[in-house]
């Protein structure tokens, strides 16, 4: 039988949570995606699967007491593509020739395909604004059309309101997607595409409203980003249009990440019906907002952290809130977290294994919506009609602040002792490089791999055997020296250069070293989605850290000890632990991260005493937590290089210190990225076609490179000739003493099958390349 929400009206405010966790709580999504990829189930079973996931979304937030329930929220794998695929920008080596876009299209522009007679690459793919969620990044060409090719908005609101759900469909809104997309050439922006791209979000509208919808939100995050005065007349332009091609509908100007700042004009100026602000991180922004927005505009005031676990301080809300709707009136004012929901696991209630105490502190998507429905009532009825969550959330924050599990003396004193010196290597890189190039003896194009090699079926379960006591320590251990062995043995055979030991014994490149660090939790249904079917659980950083004991030594010694070819000991660092973790939000990050840093540098020393000469340190994520607006970048940038030196500058010139980065532009950051100052950086840029090297060109970056040349996100196994095309593409602008031949990133994520032709490929490139093969 259908129903309707409750009445926002009669019982508290408006109640929004902008888009909800798509992937289950058993990661049911991810489950059925890598059946169907894997022909074990059929397209109707999976888009059976995901139409219960959009159910019972809608149930468990209505159940909450949300009244403002998304649709089109859900992803098969990514909204950004969601919105190609309904404006038809599918680049023409996908074989589309309009109508409405086949699944296995849509998949090969996120994975890649090499099946039904097609060897297609993926698109680019690269980090959602400041978040460890990526997009699929929109290719347009100069003359692009679009045209409508996908009613997913428009079905997915249909199918809500089959089932009693009045939903708010959300779209991607086209300034934002012009911004995020590129085009293969260079000096043309797709935001001149604007007025062909208008005419589609268009009819989407009018669908929607024409099928019953009286809201509409339209995401546009570009708005807490600098802005020049093209983007603010593209936003005039846009709104403007859809106000007009829609009048029935009302538009939700949703904004979030950051605050709107100088676009603050701008977004109030549209001729939108609401405006959603982001309070989690900007919050000093609600006064000038409620003072200066038109007194008929709804404020969406985005309340609860949607991006942190962290249980809030219901009164403190309430306490910046109710001027605001006491001034404006419920009708004008709704609450919601601070942006969609897809950020944070799903139910704190799945955790039964978490310590009580700190399971007290923490909110999780489900909890998140039970305070946003509080807000509403205490807001709509006062205080006394929900006193005891609001008392119980207050005294909750004060026994977390006053924690002694938050407080380690013997961790402040140590990174109060940190001197200047400590974050310098002893001599500049050119002097190390002659010093590493004699003692390594490494042939030109050096060949290595980023760290991890598959997780296969076997490594998981026997992981989770050992968990749970079916396999002892010992049999444990034994089945982890065996895959390393194997791995090993594998990689001399096929002559890889500088060698890993796979990383068998890791759950995650976080993970591993989290739960070796005082001061971490994890739990064990805490998943949130990094891209797709990729999932991860963030830790979570409650306190001070320290390192009580070496973590990767033993496990590098057993691996050297099979091999007479240098082994890299595989670190995480500070920075990527950090920003790939839920933070503290008590004290800087800048602080947590300088604990983490002494940390992972303890890790450094006992390596380098051990014997290993190649120590790899990943700052995947460095670019990630640049904040949003530049004049904040500095800042960021000093104690974020400033920490990754403090791991890495206390090793003899030497050792080699690498580190990898994850899907960036570089271009803007180039001149931090050299301070870091590692002696090799291997980089993400297959996908890319190596253009994202074009920013050490330019900068004249004076240490080695390992461009990635094997796109490890999808399937495709790419031939040595393609592989070496992109070698010579490096080549062209960098000198070939510089290059480092690997993979994009970590394998563990391939399987076997993908993994062995794939590098046995990348070896032969590198060959040919030493032996003069391809041309200059």
């Amino acid at each position: 039988m259908g129903f309707k929400p409750m009445s926002a009206s009669a019982n508290s405010i408006s109640v929004a949570t902008l888009g909800a966790p798509r992937i289950g709580p058993r990661r049911e999504l991810k489950f059925a995606l890598e059946k169907y990829w894997s022909g074990k189930i059929m397209a109707d079973d999976l888009l059976e699967a995901a139409a219960g996931l959009r159910v019972a979304n809608w149930a468990r937030q209505h159940s909450a007491g949300v009244t403002v329930i998304p649709s089109n929220d859900f992803s098969l794998y990514d909204h950004v593509l969601d919105i190609s695929a309904m404006v038809g920008a599918i680049p023409d080596f996908y074989g589309w020739r309009g109508g409405s876009v086949p699944l296995d299209t849509y998949f090969a522009m996120a994975r890649g395909s090499q099946e039904n007679g097609q060897d297609v690459p993926a698109l680019e793919m690269t980090k959602w604004f400041d978040t460890n969620y990526h997009y699929i990044v929109p290719e347009l060409k100069r003359w692009q059309e679009f045209t409508y090719a996908s009613s997913k908005p428009v079905d997915e609101f249909l199918e809500a309101k089959a089932l009693g759900y009045h939903t708010r469909p959300v779209l991607l809104g086209p300034v934002t997607y012009l911004l995020l997309a590129k085009s293969k050439d260079a000096a043309f922006s797709p935001l001149a595409l604007l007025d062909g791209l208008l005419p589609v979000y268009a009819e989407v509208l009018r669908q929607l409203g024409a099928n019953g919808a009286d809201w509409v939100q339209m995401d546009e995050p570009c708005l807490v980003l600098d802005q020049g005065e093209d983007i603010q007349r593209a936003l005039k332009t846009a709104y403007e249009t859809l106000a007009a091609a829609a009048p029935g509908l009302k538009i939700m100007l949703t904004t979030y990440f950051g605050s709107l700042g100088g676009s603050l004009a701008t977004a109030l100026g549209l001729p939108v019906a609401g405006l959603h602000v982001d309070l989690a991180r900007a919050p000093e922004q609600l006064g000038e907002i409620a003072r200066s927005a038109p007194s008929d505009m709804v404020l969406s005031l985005g309340a609860i952290d949607g991006r942190n676990v962290w249980r809030a301080d219901l009164g403190a809300i309430l306490d910046r809130l109710e001027p605001v709707e006491q001034a404006r009136g419920e009708d004008l004012v709704q609450i919601a977290p601070s942006c969609s929901l897809l950020h944070v696991p799903i139910d704190l209630e799945l955790e039964t294994g978490l310590d009580p105490e700190l399971k007290s502190w923490l909110a999780f998507a489900a909890q998140k919506m039970d305070e946003l429905a509080t807000l509403g009532i205490a807001l709509a009825q006062g205080r006394r009609a929900v006193s005891e969550k609001i008392g119980a959330s207050g005294a909750v924050a004060e026994r977390r602040r006053t924690s002694s599990r938050t407080n380690d003396e013997a961790v402040a004193r140590r990174t109060g002792s940190v001197k200047p010196e400590m974050s310098r290597r002893k001599s500049p890189f050119a002097s190390r490089a002659k010093l590493q190039h004699d003692l390594l003896k490494l042939p030109p194009f050096p060949t290595t791999t980023i760290g991890s090699f598959p997780q296969t079926k076997e490594v998981r379960k026997a992981r989770a055997d050992h968990a749970k006591g079916a396999m002892n320590d010992a049999e444990y251990e034994s089945f982890l020296k065996s895959a390393t062995k194997m791995t090993v043995r594998w990689q001399e055979e096929i002559g890889l250069d500088v060698l890993v030991h796979g990383e068998f014994e890791r759950n995650d490149m976080v993970q591993y070293f989290g739960e070796q660090l005082s001061g971490f939790a994890f739990t064990k249904h805490g998943w949130v989605q990094s891209y797709g079917s990729r999932y991860v659980r963030p830790p979570i950083i409650f306190g001070d850290v320290s390192r009580p004991q070496p973590m990767t030594v033993q496990w590098w010694e057993y691996a050297q000890s099979l091999t007479d070819k240098p082994m890299k000991g595989m670190l995480t660092g500070p920075v990527t632990i950090l920003n790939w973790s839920f933070v503290r939000d008590d004290i800087r990050r800048s602080a947590t991260c300088r604990q983490i840093a002494l940390a992972i540098r303890d890790e450094v020393h006992d390596l380098e005493r051990a014997g290993a000469r190649i120590i790899q340190i990943d700052e995947a994520a460095l670019r990630e937590g640049l904040p949003l607006r530049k004049r904040d970048w500095r800042a960021y940038l000093d104690w974020a290089v400033q920490c990754f030196r403090l791991t890495a500058s206390g090793v003899k010139d030497e050792t080699q210190i690498h580190t990898h980065m994850c899907y960036s532009e570089f271009n803007d950051i180039i001149e931090s990225i050299g301070e870091m100052d590692a002696d090799v950086i291997s980089i993400e840029t297959s996908r890319s076609r190596m253009e994202l090297l074009d920013a050490f060109v330019t900068y004249h970056y004076p240490n080695e490179i390992g461009p990635g040349v094997y796109d490890i996100h999808s399937p495709r196994i790419p031939a040595a000739g393609e592989m070496e095309e992109l070698l010579q593409e490096a080549r062209k602008r960098l000198s070939a003493d510089q290059l480092w031949v690997n993979p994009d990133c970590g394998l563990k994520t391939r399987n076997w099958d993908e993994v062995r032709p794939a590098l046995e490929n990348m070896v032969e490139a590198a060959r040919s390349l030493r032996s003069g093969g391809g041309g200059a």
